[in-house]
């Protein structure tokens, strides 16, 4: 498999080849401050391997002192960008990063116990398709 991916700005583009053994909805604390959000998605692959195509200098890393969370950002827009951790041996990229239509679905949401508490009842709410007027 092959995928492509980028910033928001579009000053980074990569493509990742092999597969991703996990997809994960992660709503601990770091995920949550990482993404402004209730959760981060990422995918996992201890194979796969990462090319940058463009931009490789505007991609900075941030690991939080005394823990093992990273995270990579374009330094232009500051969108997540793919990371590789535990010395090399995990690639982890942020599902929102991919260009290319993705075909797996979550494998499991974690640190759920840590859920932001506005996020109960959100299938109740008002939905839109597009921005409301």
């Amino acid at each position: 498999m092959s995928i492509k991916g980028s910033c928001l700005c579009g000053e980074v583009r990569f493509e990742i080849t092999g597969n991703f053994e996990s997809f994960y909805l992660c709503y601990c604390k770091y995920c949550q401050k990482d993404t402004g959000s209730a959760h981060a998605a990422n995918l996992f692959s201890s194979s796969a391997t990462l090319q940058w195509m463009s931009g490789q200098s505007s991609v900075n890393t941030f690991q939080l002192p005394s823990t093992q969370h990273i995270k990579s950002f374009c330094a232009c827009c500051g969108s997540a960008l793919p990371s590789l951790q535990m010395n090399g041996k995990l690639l982890v990229v942020p599902a929102g990063s991919l260009d290319d239509a993705l075909n797996m679905t979550p494998n499991a949401r974690i640190f759920t116990s840590r859920c932001a508490p506005w996020q109960t009842g959100l299938e109740d709410i008002q939905s839109f398709s597009e921005l409301p007027e």
